[in-house]
């Protein structure tokens, strides 16, 4: 009677550490599926050139704001990725200052891109989806913008802007008349 009726599958205890030193044993799934093999997450890449290795990115892991009840209340889904852009030694230094030069919210005032990701229900999707932003925020920069070219008012131009002018100015004329006898 002590035994269940279909054999159970053994699972192993592994040891993952995680930022700030505090260790914790997670139970694994014998079975292959994939949360192992998200479970070392490599460096991030960006294109053939230049990837991000792990050492660099600072993933916290808080609750998530918003509804969802007791999941959302007492698990920490959301990541916080931080990353440090103006001291980075994997950026080029013309990829850095493109990066350091774009007015993105997300960039502390050190130069440290903040990255929230809470979208998803699970602490590895959101980690997934937290690293992707960073890959798409580093592609971003990537692409160098083209110069500006300084170009005149074309004549037509010029000349409907006067007419709109004289047509704004006889319309405000209009008002201040008072010809009410």
């Amino acid at each position: 009677m002590g035994r269940p009726a279909y054999p159970q599958p053994r699972r192993r205890r592994r040891v993952r550490y995680l930022i700030g030193g505090i260790r914790r044993a997670m139970r694994t799934p014998t079975r292959g599926c994939r949360y192992n093999a998200r479970m070392g997450s490599g460096p991030v890449t960006i294109n053939a050139q230049l990837e991000i290795p792990d050492g660099e990115i600072v993933e916290r892991f808080v609750r998530a704001s918003g509804a969802g009840g007791q999941n959302v209340n007492k698990v920490s889904t959301a990541v916080e990725l931080r990353f440090d852009v103006a001291n980075s030694p994997s950026l080029p230094e013309p990829l850095r200052t493109r990066l350091l030069a774009r007015r993105d919210r997300r960039m502390t005032g050190e130069g440290v891109l903040v990255i929230d990701a809470q979208r998803f229900r699970t602490q590895d999707r959101n980690r997934e989806d937290a690293r992707e932003r960073l890959a798409a925020f580093i592609q971003a920069g990537l692409s160098v913008p083209k110069p500006r070219k300084a170009t005149k008012p074309t004549l037509g131009s010029k000349l409907r802007r006067l007419d709109a002018k004289r047509g704004r100015a006889q319309i405000k004329r209009g008002r201040s008349s008072r010809d009410w006898e």
